[in-house]
């Protein structure tokens, strides 16, 4: 019985010495990098080593650009609006350049010129794509900000406002019209709206009664979309006097047509009797 007490109370002793231990011997806390060497760390490569092409997907640092619309009818001054704001840019000390449709030519070749006879000199384009190409490489990436006129005759126009704004860093002015005659979309201008970071809706005045006008008449019996001209075909209208004008031209169209039937019927008929 006694050599069972001595035995137990060795196991308290050495239990209670125990318990003693941290206070002399604190335990080591292990980081999760203490099993590295700092050595072999430091010599660390990955195992993909980086190529140019992997270094050409790292975002670049070039400033972000910026994309404006300005649209409306015709005859609202959108051309106006766009060379205002080309203008001064440029006498910030930016440098600019501006593009128009190849496809007008009304007022002059090689400048973009307003319904008021202000003139800018500008590149004369089929397409947007071609213009860093004719622009030259160097002088493009110099570029800050490019104004396109009459944008509604560009089929690349979202693409290129994509390209310039988004990777180039370049601002891009775009002023068009927003619809056609007939009020249906004309062209890209309404597609570039999701890219922009401003639009204007611009409105001119009805010719027939002064008041705002958001709609544009054409005064002509031609029905293709893309018909190059000025007052002598379009004039701004409200919507009232659009409405009214469309049920006249189409009253006028009827009795030209049916003026026209019966001019090619009498001669028939002449000829028999």
């Amino acid at each position: 019985m006694s050599l069972h007490l001595s035995l137990l109370s060795l196991f308290i002793l050495i239990m209670r010495a125990l318990s003693f231990l941290p206070l002399f011997f604190p335990p080591k806390i292990l980081s999760p990098f203490s099993f590295c060497n700092p050595k072999s760390m430091a010599s660390f490569k990955p195992s993909i080593p980086l190529t140019s092409d992997s270094a050409a997907s790292v975002p670049s640092t070039r400033t972000s650009g910026e994309v404006h619309v300005i649209m409306g009818p015709m005859f609202a001054g959108k051309t106006t609006a766009l060379l205002r704001r080309i203008k001064s840019e440029g006498n910030n000390g930016r440098n600019v350049a501006m593009i128009k449709s190849s496809k007008d030519t009304r007022y002059a070749i090689d400048s973009v010129v307003t319904h008021d006879g202000a003139k800018f000199p500008c590149w004369a384009l089929p397409d947007l794509s071609s213009f860093r190409q004719n622009f030259g490489g160097e002088a493009y990436e110099k570029l800050d900000v490019i104004g396109i006129d009459e944008a509604q005759f560009f089929e690349d126009l979202y693409d290129f406002c994509c390209m310039a704004a988004d990777h180039d860093g370049k601002t891009i002015i775009v002023a068009g019209l927003d619809g056609d005659y007939l009020r249906r979309s004309f062209g890209s201008v309404l597609e570039v709206i999701p890219l922009a970071d401003t639009v204007t809706k611009l409105t001119a005045r009805c010719e027939l009664c002064g008041k705002r006008a958001f709609f544009t008449l054409r005064k002509t019996e031609e029905t293709q979309t893309e018909l190059i001209a000025g007052a002598d075909v379009y004039m701004p209208v409200c919507r009232q006097h659009y409405v009214n004008g469309q049920v006249l031209l189409k009253a006028a169209r009827t009795v030209v047509e049916s003026h026209k039937f019966k001019s090619d019927t009498f001669p028939e008929v002449a000829a028999v009797v």
